[in-house]
């Protein structure tokens, strides 16, 4: 599949390259860190990275704004997005040719060429692997594209402390980092947080619910983050705050949108990406996430992360 991925890119002159809404490192660093490689492999082409910008990811890179016309006769690359419904930028479908690569389980298979690796650490660890296959036909990589896909794998590894971390994700980072930037810099970018979000994270730790089987819960409201100042996508941060409780199975954090409650799952063993599924969601086996529209909902949630944790 990466053969004939690379057949493809080689055969149009225009690629856009799309990742999932809500974005994280890895769908930065998948999307960046490939538009990079195809950037420095193929200066003639035009290649494009798009959807709406994420503040608080504005040091890995910026994106591009082009207009509906550069998709027509384009190839169109979707990066680390499960299902369709979570792209970001629904001109995906424009182009001539669709392209999945993912490491989330397929349950949407969409796209003219799929390849989809769940044992994947990450979708930059792909990246890095297609860049790896096709060295021998001219791909190359930069220090920009190393420095996003290492910046991906570190997020979508919790610094490598996950159980998605294999002996392989370890070898590529040990050849990422020899490349020219400084991992010292990117760590404090991509972990250091506003006073107001540590002062959150304190509430969180002191207030969150035990629940039966090993399991715990976490409620902000809208309200709880007005008063701490803090917007979803930086609440979002801190659930793997709970990774460190002993005794702890599996934890939800119910976050409270505009429009919706995001209900964020993690797990230590047990598989919870099935809970997701019923509540509008999906993702991985320990982590996944879903969405709910009443607080009354919530019990619901936690009666089902209760049953899988039993």
């Amino acid at each position: 599949m990466k053969e004939k991925i690379l057949e493809a890119i080689e055969q149009y002159e225009t690629i856009i390259i799309h990742r999932h809404v809500r974005p994280d490192p890895d769908a930065y660093g998948s999307q960046g860190g490939l538009a990079a490689i195809l950037q420095e492999s193929y200066p003639n082409k035009k290649i494009y990275a798009v959807g709406q910008e994420e503040p608080s990811l504005n040091y890995l890179r910026r994106l591009d704004t082009i207009s509906d016309d550069v998709y027509k006769g384009a190839l169109v690359i979707v990066c680390d997005t499960a299902n369709q419904e979570r792209v970001d930028d629904k001109r995906y479908t424009l182009g001539d040719k669709l392209i999945k690569i993912d490491h989330h389980p397929n349950e949407d298979p969409y796209g003219d060429l799929l390849w989809v690796d769940t044992t994947a650490s990450s979708c930059s660890e792909m990246i890095y692997e297609f860049y790896l296959s096709g060295k021998e036909q001219g791909l190359k990589l930069n220090d920009k594209g190393a420095r996003l896909l290492f910046a991906g794998i570190v997020g979508d590894t919790g610094r490598f402390i996950y159980p998605s971390t294999t002996e392989k994700t370890f070898a590529y980072a040990g050849e990422l980092i020899h490349y020219n930037f400084s991992r010292t810099e990117l760590f404090d970018k991509m972990y250091e947080l506003e006073p107001n979000i540590i002062k959150l994270n304190g509430y969180i730790l002191q207030n969150f619910e035990w629940q039966e089987n090993g399991v715990a819960c976490v409620k902000l409201t809208k309200e709880l983050m007005e008063e701490y100042k803090a917007k979803p996508s930086e609440a979002s941060l801190l659930v793997s705050t709970l990774g460190d409780v002993k005794g702890i199975k599996a934890w939800v954090f119910f976050i409270e949108e505009s429009d919706q409650i995001r209900v964020r799952l993690r797990s230590k063993g047990p598989v919870i990406n099935g809970v997701a599924r019923k509540f509008n969601g999906g993702g991985h086996p320990l982590a996944a996430g879903a969405s709910i529209y009443s607080w009354d909902q919530t019990a619901d949630v936690l009666k089902e992360l209760n049953e899988v944790c039993k």
